[in-house]
């Protein structure tokens, strides 16, 4: 795709007017306090996927509402019990993915670190190896995916059941024997990428923040600027209910990376695509230069951008930039 958005220098200095809910701080706080009325009952099962040099284990915890949330939890061998306190990294999955099968997923174990995998509610289907998750939760008319549902309230709104998930994620992660709680870590791409942002604005004491080409972003612009899915399926379901407009933007404002995002505390590294027509790199921009706005004291940031490339971004360029950046900011 050609370049379509901001230019780059334009796009280093974007920093929007946010549409920021006022209650936005008491409905998290709500939401969160709500669910951990649930036990975290976290449950661990070792699973034998055949592979020598890293232990798996099929670990569920309770997410929003005391869903039951499956994840796949690796490690180097042996370093649940010989007494090694290592981080953790914590990975939220691409729109319409699952958690798969945990050989697929094996760079952050091969690293030294504890990589808990979540499987995301309802998803699982669209690619990859499948998922595990239910999301038991039902809604109104809804355009098929995930973008519209429950979009004519915030307390009902899909999202906010994935993003209080990846909260308990972290909670979830903590408990395990053998991490260090005090140095854990969330990435994740696309639509992994909002719900790290959101995690970060919600969750205190993280390591390190690492969205990768972040969904999500900037709605009100992202809709407007692509008409591709998933930012299209809400146009898809306005231009059928006309009527909704303010409601849907309304319910979205509680759900933007931008503003969950400004409330992060930790390290963070971004990447962007200048090509991206599924997540507009004016979108990422925006989240990225107000990351971290409300913090005592701004977090460092640092962005990885990639000029030829569309939703793709990085892909393995990326993953070697985090393995570089996360034994940084952790060495310091």
């Amino acid at each position: 795709m050609a370049l379509y958005d901001l230019p780059l220098p334009e796009l280093e200095r974007y920093l929007p007017e946010l549409d920021e809910p006022a209650d936005l701080d008491e409905f998290w706080a709500t939401t969160l306090a709500e669910t951990r009325a649930f036990d975290l009952d976290v449950r661990r099962e070792p699973y034998d996927a055949g592979l020598a040099l890293v232990d798996v284990e099929d670990v569920t915890f309770a997410g929003f509402g005391g869903h039951p949330v499956k994840a796949w939890v690796t490690r180097p061998a042996g370093s649940a019990t010989d007494g090694s306190s290592l981080p953790a990294v914590v990975e939220f999955i691409g729109y319409g993915g699952g958690r798969g099968r945990p050989h697929e997923r094996l760079a952050w174990a091969a690293a030294g670190y504890v990589h808990l995998l979540m499987d995301t509610r309802g998803q699982g289907s669209r690619w990859g190896s499948g998922g595990d998750t239910p999301d038991p939760v039902g809604a109104g008319p809804q355009v098929p995916g995930f973008m519209t549902r429950g979009i004519l309230d915030p307390a009902d709104h899909y999202y906010r059941r994935v993003f209080t998930d990846g909260v308990r994620a972290v909670e979830a992660v903590r408990s395990l024997p053998g991490v260090d709680p005090e140095r854990v870590v969330v990435t994740g791409g696309s639509q992994g990428g909002g719900i790290t942002l959101a995690v970060a604005g919600l969750t205190e004491g993280l390591a390190g923040v690492m969205p990768d080409v972040p969904f999500l972003c900037h709605v009100p612009r992202a809709i407007a600027l692509v008409d591709t899915d998933p930012y299209h399926e809400v146009v898809t379901y306005l231009a059928v209910h006309r009527d909704h407009k303010d409601a849907a933007m309304r319910t979205l404002s509680y759900l933007d990376g931008v503003h969950l995002g400004r409330r992060a505390t930790a390290p963070t590294l971004f990447s962007v695509a200048l090509r991206d027509p599924i997540c507009p790199p004016s979108t990422v921009f925006a989240a990225y230069n107000h990351y971290g706005t409300l913090a005592p004291e701004r977090p460092a940031q640092a962005i990885e951008v990639y000029e030829f490339n569309e939703h793709e971004g990085g892909q393995g360029f990326q993953v070697d930039a985090q393995l570089r950046w996360l034994r940084d900011v952790l060495a310091r």
